[in-house]
């Protein structure tokens, strides 16, 4: 997963009724855009997130891709 500032990270609900909420990306903690990320989130709070296989990044201007899967095991 890569993101950058200004990015929108956009967590689904893993369970029925669990709402999605969005964080933006306000600085990228990680190497060549890697996590961790500190966000803010929708509601104005702050924090730093890793996120997991529930996460999409939106990109400016309406793109976005998921966390890519694991590399194969040696």
């Amino acid at each position: 997963m890569r993101a950058s500032v200004g990015d929108v990270l956009r967590f689904t609900g893993r369970t029925v009724g669990t709402p999605e909420h969005r964080a933006r990306v306000v600085e990228v903690l990680g190497t060549d855009g890697a996590p961790p990320y500190r966000v803010m989130f929708d509601d104005g709070h702050e924090g730093e997130v890793i996120p997991g296989p529930d996460c999409v990044i939106e990109k400016p201007g309406g793109t976005h891709g998921t966390a890519p899967p694991p590399p194969p095991a040696p």
